[in-house]
């Protein structure tokens, strides 16, 4: 038994020596060896800012966080390609009508919540959509609580010289407005257009409906120049007028009716050499109405005494399609197009009004060469007041105004900010093809940056390139969503 176990220490101490003799070198051998490669982490950088929104409410106007990084890796989903060398307008800018009623609710305000409301609608940072153009009325609108214009009179009354013009109505509400916007964002422009002239130059005693009468076309001019003096004398530069909105819809209050013929003999013998003998460099832009009728600013534009005096036509689409601007550039290429006003139900819905606003008011009007887009009324209360007796009871604002401390953004505010946020003053559209439900249109900025905006009008999710100089990112959107990219 001793001498087994003698043996048996033996062995396992030989079977031990051998082991690290093949240990040692075998470790020999790998410190011959090379060591392997090392290999860098591979780094995506993100080359794509993506906002989106969500027609149920979900997501709005969010900046997303994924990682968006142009390649080349082939695949089969649909492109959109951005082309930089394809140049069309400069755009002017993307707003509302400040009506004296928005006016009216946002004042209301206490003062720290109006002014940061004022720096979120007009400024330029982070937390900014950055709203660059406004139109207002001259008067009252329909969505004002009361009409007037800056001269009423007593019935019977008149006044040829103009002495009892006054801004004083206007005074507190818009103008006082304006004058803070003008603080934070002083290059904005304004598009000023009268709901009726005062009802001492009509045919009818009414602020609805009924024509300028002809004899009164004269001093109805220099009411135009008497009010864009007085704002200037304010501080308020108006960049451009409309001789009348909506002037075949002569049923709201204020309204008043004035045809093709008679707004270009009132351009052409009238507003234009009034303008011009008072040295003002206001845009006059002819017609503000649907897109139904591309034939009455074309007719203006066709008559030769008349068509020096206007810079372009101003279009909404309540009838028509958003194809008249197109038509009526191309008849006209030197002269401008606008596009002026929408308005969102209070029977709508949020996907729906989202869906079809950004289709036909942004994209739309931008792929037909509009140098702006407008959505209508900037701010009512709950009940979508105040308006005229007559005015729109269902218009509703991009804000509700609840209390002087809150307020609720709609859906007005979204498809604008989609587009005012990243597309600033003095941007080009650029080439982008259309490509099936993904609705586009394309940017670049003053600064160099590309801005694509994609509504997915379709009912299913899409997935989709963005191509800009032969790379790629893919990115998708669910139906009825409305994404912007931003990228240098």
């Amino acid at each position: 038994m001793k001498l087994n176990f003698k043996n048996t220490i033996k062995a396992l101490f030989f079977a031990i020596a051998i082991f690290a003799q093949i240990k040692c070198s075998s470790s020999n051998d790998a410190t011959d060896q090379a060591p392997p490669p090392v290999v860098p982490p591979v780094v995506v950088t993100n080359d794509v800012d993506f906002w989106l929104t969500k027609g149920d409410q979900s997501v709005l106007l969010a900046k997303q966080t994924g990682i968006l990084g142009f390649g080349t890796a082939t695949n089969s989903y649909t492109n959109i390609e951005v082309s930089e060398s394809q140049k069309y307008q400069t755009v002017d800018g993307f707003g509302y009508t400040l009506t004296g009623g928005s006016a009216d609710m946002i004042n209301q305000l206490n003062a720290a919540k109006k002014s940061a409301l004022l720096q979120e609608l007009f400024g330029s940072g982070e937390n900014s959509i950055g709203i660059s153009y406004l139109r207002i009325s001259i008067g009252a609108s329909d969505l004002n609580a009361t009409p007037f214009t800056y001269n009423d009179l007593p019935a019977g009354d008149t006044d040829l010289d103009l002495a009892k013009f006054s801004l004083d109505k206007d005074k507190a509400g818009v103008i006082a407005l304006l004058k803070e916007i003008l603080v934070i964002n002083p290059k904005i422009l304004i598009l000023a257009t009268p709901w009726s002239a005062p009802v001492w130059m009509k045919d009818l005693d009414s602020f609805k409906g009924g024509k300028l009468q002809t004899k009164y076309y004269d001093v109805y001019a220099k009411y135009f120049v008497k009010y864009i003096q007085q704002m200037k004398a304010e501080g308020i530069t108006i960049d451009a007028v409309t001789p009348q909105n909506e002037p075949l819809h002569d049923g709201n209050n204020p309204s008043m009716y004035m045809s093709a013929g008679e707004q270009a003999n009132f351009i052409k013998n009238n507003l234009g050499p009034a303008f011009k003998a008072a040295n003002l460099k206001v845009k006059i832009i002819a017609y503000d109405h649907n897109c139904d009728n591309p034939n009455y600013p074309k007719a203006i534009l066709a008559d030769v005494d008349a068509n020096p005096f206007v810079d372009g036509s101003a279009f909404h689409l309540y009838a028509g399609d958003i194809s008249a601007l197109t038509n009526v550039y191309n008849s006209y290429p030197s002269k401008n197009v606008y596009f002026t006003e929408q308005w969102t139900s209070s029977a709508g819905s949020f996907n729906g009004d989202l869906k079809w606003h950004v289709r036909n008011v942004i994209i739309g009007s931008m792929r037909n060469y509009s140098r702006n887009a407008l959505e209508w009324n900037l701010a009512n209360n709950g009940a979508f007041e105040p308006h005229t007796d007559g005015g729109c009871t269902m218009c509703k604002g991009a804000l509700t105004i609840t209390t002087s401390e809150t307020f609720q953004r709609n859906v007005a505010y979204y498809i604008i900010a989609h587009a005012s946020k990243f597309v600033p003053m003095g941007s080009v559209r650029i080439g982008s093809n259309s490509s099936g439900d993904l609705q586009n249109v394309a940017f670049i900025t003053p600064s160099g940056s590309k801005v694509l905006i994609v509504e997915n009008d379709g009912t299913t999710s899409q997935i989709f390139n963005i191509k800009f100089n032969d790379k790629w990112v893919t990115t998708s959107l669910d139906a009825g969503a409305v994404g912007t990219y931003t990228w240098k």
